[in-house]
């Protein structure tokens, strides 16, 4: 393992430092309130470990999440039938068809009134498509190989099973094809690929903006894509981003009155997407065993309100802009666990934007061009036994979050900190602070784990109103001029180091003020 062999190194490096173990990798900031010429006074103190002892989290059981779970989820009577519409008019359809851009898109694709593919009824298979559709609409061009060249609707009540007798469903850029899920879509041991006809190749990612074909799956359905490869789907347009799962839009859902929609994606190869996973106000969905190859946005993005999801061993790297995995804006109650996310442009993984409640465990973040995790306005979250490495920024960053537990991690060799907490005031900023909310407030327990040779230190906590630590294990940073106590604390030094390493004790950090408050609420 590339981190064992880089651990090793580590600690060969550092045996010579072994005896200021701590003294010289602790780095606290107090930064001065606004408008106030001194920094805020802290009291550190012994409190009892035991109250910060927790058990480790009880994480899902993947073992129902199987191929073979997914293929008896498959109704294949009665079965249903295959017609054409016109787009204009499909409650399905309006988010791509809603103002005169989207429309005129698909009038210029496909050079005539915009029709759509449905299925309704049942049970229907590529097989079924090709035999009841004009070739100049679908079309089988190799055995196995399939061209569709307009839109597929999979309709309420009916089920679209792509399976291992096709080798590919290739979706035709040129002629505006898509996928869209209303009922059940069953993507089992094959390929989905937006493909360019003119060029006849993958319709690689080339411009920011251009149409490519996409699949979303609606409110209400269900959506399972098993030991599959899909490639080259998305761009910019809302709902097109990809493989999204989504509840209608607020317009929409009055009319629609779905359920939040669900799946699992499992085992199977995402790559040359703009987003590798996207889902809005989705619930009990399943991401495992998955690879999020060189997509161009964000590996996975769920979004907007969802809940209990399971994103569980799966690799994400090579993302061009963003994140490898990001859950953002009240995605909430959710397991990050057992992946690996590195080489991204920004972050491994993000909590992000008020996501609460959830728990972030034995990942493997590394060579990421930002931090190894990033949580951000995010409280009351559990980050457990991750391992960041080499990651450009922080091993694990924590801003405006209050509540956040750091249990046995180890940060190694990141380029800045181990443990970077802040605060940001975010007014004045393009946020919208009406839809993403913010308080500048953090507070941070860190048990166990180990922050080991990081470039400019362990451990940083700038503002917080409270920090416990206890039994963490800090060596030496690479580079001396890293080293650095700040602020009011650094007169502090001298007690920390008792107490933390000398008399194994637990340590609370708390603001002067915040202490004077509590003392006064004791007394009534």
């Amino acid at each position: 393992m590339e981190l064992d062999a880089m651990y090793s190194h580590t600690r060969n490096r550092q045996r010579w430092a072994a005896g200021l173990l701590l003294a010289g990798s602790l780095a606290w900031a107090a930064v001065a309130a606004a408008g106030e010429d001194a920094a805020p006074a802290y009291q550190v103190s012994s409190i009892p470990a035991e109250p910060l002892l927790i058990e480790p989290p009880k994480l899902p059981d993947l073992s129902p999440y199987t191929a073979e779970a997914a293929n008896a989820r498959i109704v294949r009577k009665p079965t249903g039938s295959v017609v054409l519409k016109r787009m204009i008019g499909q409650n399905q359809l309006v988010e791509f068809t809603g103002g005169d851009e989207r429309l005129r898109e698909w009038v210029k694709r496909q050079g005539e009134m915009p029709q759509a593919v449905f299925i309704e009824g049942g049970y229907v298979t590529l097989t079924d498509l090709a035999r009841s559709l004009p070739k100049k609409y679908f079309e089988e061009t190799e055995p196995g190989i399939y061209i569709a060249r307009l839109p597929i609707v999979v309709s309420q009540g009916a089920t679209l099973h792509i399976g291992a007798e096709t080798r590919d469903l290739r979706l035709s850029s040129e002629r505006g094809a898509f996928l869209i899920n209303d009922g059940k879509l069953f993507i089992m041991d094959t390929r989905l690929t937006a493909w360019s006809e003119k060029e006849n190749q993958q319709d690689w990612f080339k411009k920011k903006g251009k149409f490519r074909p996409f699949l979303n799956a609606w409110g209400g359905t269900e959506t399972y894509i098993v030991n599959s490869v899909v490639s080259s789907l998305g761009y910019t347009a809302s709902k097109s981003y990809g493989v999204s799962i989504s509840q209608y839009s607020p317009a929409m859902h009055p009319t629609m009155q779905r359920d939040h929609p669900s799946g699992w994606l499992i085992d199977s190869m995402f790559d040359d997407m703009w987003y590798g996973f996207y889902c809005y106000e989705a619930y009990d969905v399943v991401l495992k065993g998955n690879t999020y190859r060189n997509n161009l946005v964000y590996g996975i993005d769920p979004h907007d309100r969802s809940r209990r999801l399971i994103i569980a061993e799966n690799t994400a790297y090579g993302t061009r802009e963003k994140h490898g995995i990001i859950v953002s804006r009240e995605v909430n109650d959710s397991w990050i666990f057992n992946n690996r996310s590195y080489e991204n442009t920004l972050s491994g993984i993000v909590v992000d934007r008020s996501s609460v409640n959830n728990v972030v465990a034995n990942n493997e973040v590394y060579r990421n061009g930002s931090d190894g995790i990033t949580i951000y306005e995010s409280g009351d979250n559990l980050l457990w036994g991750n391992r960041a490495f080499n990651n450009a920024r922080h091993g694990i960053r924590v801003r405006n979050s209050a509540n956040v537990g750091l249990y046995e991690n180890l940060a190694v060799a990141n380029g800045l900190l181990g443990i970077y907490g802040h605060v940001k005031d975010l007014n004045g900023t393009p946020r919208d602070l009406i839809l993403d909310p913010f308080d500048m407030n953090l507070s941070l327990t860190v048990v166990g784990g180990r922050l080991i040779g990081n470039e400019s230190g362990a451990i940083s906590v700038v503002s917080p109103q409270s920090v416990k630590l206890y039994g963490v294990e800090m060596l030496m940073p690479t580079q001396p001029s890293g080293i650095g106590i700040f602020g009011a604390l650094a007169k502090e030094q001298s007690r920390i180091i008792d107490l933390l390493v000398r008399q194994k004790r637990a340590v609370l950090v708390l603001p002067l003020d915040k202490l004077a408050q509590l003392q006064v609420s004791d007394k009534q």
